[in-house]
């Protein structure tokens, strides 16, 4: 039985990390990347500071994250590094705080919501990693397995000379 809840914890986080990671590493690829003047323009009138360097370091954040969800290899960082992209982001494109429009402000609204939820999802790996299913399950693993195997230290006995 206990196999077949690891097991299962293992594909529902495995399924968790690419759900998550997909709306990541889509945007990146097909329009972060392919379209980066067109994106420091529209940074650049949403007031983001620097946008070239901004987005360059926006799309490092958003590949080495996504590749690290996709492996679960150092889970913990690449969901902070998802993390810092999409705190920034919601803060400079879904301010609906700053939106008079009702129409506009609504959509905003939602979107800084979903972002919100993003966020929850990430900072579950950040708080728990990403499962059996992963480099970094594979790697606890393999550590228990040698501590397991390496003999009980034995206890030290003072010397007479020491005392």
């Amino acid at each position: 039985m206990e196999q077949l809840a690891s097991a299962m914890q293992g594909f529902v986080a495995l399924v968790a990390r690419l759900a998550m990671l997909t709306i990541f590493i889509v945007s990146t690829v097909s329009n972060k990347i392919p379209q980066f003047s067109q994106t420091v323009e529209y940074m650049t009138s949403e007031g983001v500071p620097i946008p070239k360097a901004a987005l360059a370091g926006a799309i490092g954040l958003l590949l080495v994250g996504s590749l690290s969800l996709l492996l679960g290899a150092w889970t913990r960082i690449g969901a902070f590094f998802l993390l810092v992209f999409l705190c920034a982001a919601t803060y400079y494109f879904h301010d609906f705080w700053t939106i008079n429009d009702p129409l506009q402000r609504q959509l905003q609204t939602i979107q800084f919501l979903k972002n919100l939820a993003i966020a929850g999802g990430l900072l579950s790996f950040l708080a728990f990693g990403a499962g059996p299913w992963s480099v970094d399950g594979w790697i606890g693993r393999r550590q228990a397995e040698v501590e397991s195997d390496a003999p009980a230290a034995k206890p030290r006995v003072p010397s007479k000379a020491a005392a």
